[in-house]
């Protein structure tokens, strides 16, 4: 840290000891695993971690209950939680909602000392997730009221609504531990599936404090809540083959490993969130000052950690110059420090990053790259400032991966052609975005990206938001797609109730006495 923060200000140690399984909060007495923040204090040998307190360092055993908990709740889908009326769970998600609003400064504190986000995007993150399940609930209504209805196709009657999948095994990001985890999470669960959740290694403190609004607002196996490592924890639990659905924010070589894990991988339904190398296009009529705005928010905000980042920049050489020093000037008056005191660029959590920075930087330079701006790739302990280098080798780690931190590859091109190219053979294929003036030049891109990438950003950087708009991705990018609505649908299939028109009297007794929860009429307000 450039002014380390005094011991005085730093946060009560928080030591979860316990977890949820079966609607119980167990305690633990086993071995803890150390939560330290990538904030330092200077101690008797030197700058060191904040040390933050201790969760669970669960076994197999443990993981094992959590999914046979989840599995008894589920029963095949005749458990009470997926057989369960709509008005029902939907009061289970409207009182965990009311539960975790108090925790809110908690949390906020909690992700800015775990992961070092700062306070601004911390606050945002806690209340977008808020609404986000708000809105959830509200999408959720709307498929109970489309359901609603009695369609008549050819003589046949259908009454078409969605249910649940099974069990689902949810393990979520440190980036984003708290939105991008409960965007998939909670709408899993209000679609009538049971889960299994265990936090990522970073931005795990910050569950303890909920888990007495989980415990509180779902009735018991709906969810369960473990800590401990991936291997010990999710290898075990996808071995067994009683998973239905693995949702995964992360990368796609976890995903494909704990997919092959399970003996029928053909039967698991995936939800995945994966890495991306977003390129932004700079054309020579672009609005230099739009696009180097939204470059500089784009590669470097929460330190260029966020699958949507911009991780590769191309500018057409008539204007290389002119934007690069632009770029290099604003990325340069940036600020770095604590989270705490709202900076631009804070502290990397995890362990070894910057020596993994590092050497992406040192081998781009090895091959002909220079560092463009003048603080980029300076390091104080485990922070680093930004890094422009240009130009940059195809043939290197930089430009061929997700670097998923403060580094940023630009690229000359001529021709669209060129910049085309690179994106058709990439891995990778979630957004783009294009700075251009000209209408013809915007529509000629525009068509020759929609099939390669999901999303193509106009004079913007690439971003998730607005939640009611799809996030998906192509190739390795993800599988699945999550939004108000589409997450929804992901974690549910169209399930149906037909007859022919000559049972007519038979269904009206049916939705008419109250004899089912499926074949029903009631319309949700």
């Amino acid at each position: 840290m450039t002014h380390p923060t005094p011991l005085s200000s730093t946060p009560p140690l928080l030591h979860g000891n316990s977890y949820l399984i079966d609607g119980k909060l167990h305690p633990w007495t086993g071995p803890q695993s150390e939560v330290r923040s990538p904030l330092t204090v200077e101690g008797d040998q030197g700058p060191e971690r904040v040390l933050l307190g201790s969760v669970p360092e669960l076994g197999e055993k443990e993981g094992l209950a959590a999914l046979d908990s989840a599995v008894r709740a589920y029963d095949h889908g005749r458990g009470d939680w997926p057989t369960a009326p709509a008005g029902e769970r939907i009061a289970a998600l409207e009182k965990f909602i009311h539960n975790m609003q108090p925790r809110r400064d908690q949390v906020v504190d909690l992700l800015m000392w775990e992961i070092g986000k700062k306070r601004a995007d911390s606050e945002k993150e806690f209340d977008r997730t808020v609404q986000y399940l708000k809105d959830t609930i509200a999408e959720y209504k709307d498929l109970q009221r489309e359901g609603s209805h009695i369609n008549v196709v050819e003589g046949t009657m259908a009454q078409i609504r969605r249910g649940p999948l099974g069990v689902v095994l949810c393990l979520g990001p440190f980036n984003y531990p708290l939105n991008e985890t409960f965007c998939v999470l909670l709408p899993a669960i209000l679609m009538g599936n049971t889960c299994v959740f265990k936090p990522a290694k970073y931005g795990v403190l910050l569950m303890t404090p909920l888990l007495e609004a989980f415990a509180e607002s779902f009735p018991p196996g709906v969810v369960n809540i473990v800590f401990g490592r991936g291997r010990t924890l999710a290898s075990p639990i996808m071995k067994s083959g009683k998973v239905d659905v693995l949702a995964l924010i992360g990368n796609s070589k976890s995903s494909n490993a704990l997919i092959s894990q399970h003996p029928k991988p053909n039967r698991v339904r995936q939800v995945l969130g994966l890495e991306a190398k977003n390129p932004a296009i700079v054309f020579p009529d672009a609005d230099l000052e739009v696009a180097v705005k939204e470059c500089v928010k784009g590669a470097w905000s929460f330190n260029g950690q966020r699958c949507t980042a911009l991780k590769v920049v191309y500018v057409h050489r008539d204007i290389r110059e002119a934007f690069l020093e632009a770029f290099a000037k604003a990325t340069d008056a940036l600020t770095w420090g604590s989270p705490l005191d709202n900076a631009d660029i804070t502290p990397l959590p995890e362990l070894g990053k910057v020596d993994t920075m590092q050497s992406y930087l040192q081998e781009a330079v090895d091959k002909g790259a220079t560092v463009v701006n003048a603080r980029g790739g300076d390091v104080e302990g485990n922070m680093m400032f930004p890094a422009i280098l240009h130009p940059v080798d195809r043939d290197t780690q930089l430009f061929r991966e997700e670097q998923f931190g403060p580094l940023c590859p630009v690229l000359d091109f001529d021709s669209f052609e060129e910049v085309l190219a690179d994106i058709a053979q990439s891995d990778y294929g979630q957004q783009v975005s294009l700075f251009t003036q000209d209408a013809a030049t915007a529509g000629m891109c525009i068509d020759r990206l929609v099939n390669q990438v999901c999303r193509v950003n106009l004079n913007a950087s690439c971003q998730r938001g607005p939640d009611s708009l799809p996030f998906t991705g192509r190739k390795d990018s993800a599988v699945s797609t999550l939004s108000v609505k589409a997450a929804l649908r992901s974690f549910s299939i169209r399930t149906l109730v037909a007859c022919p028109e000559g049972q007519k009297e038979l269904v009206e007794q049916v939705i008419g006495g109250g004899h089912s929860a499926f074949s029903n009429m009631n319309y949700l307000l």
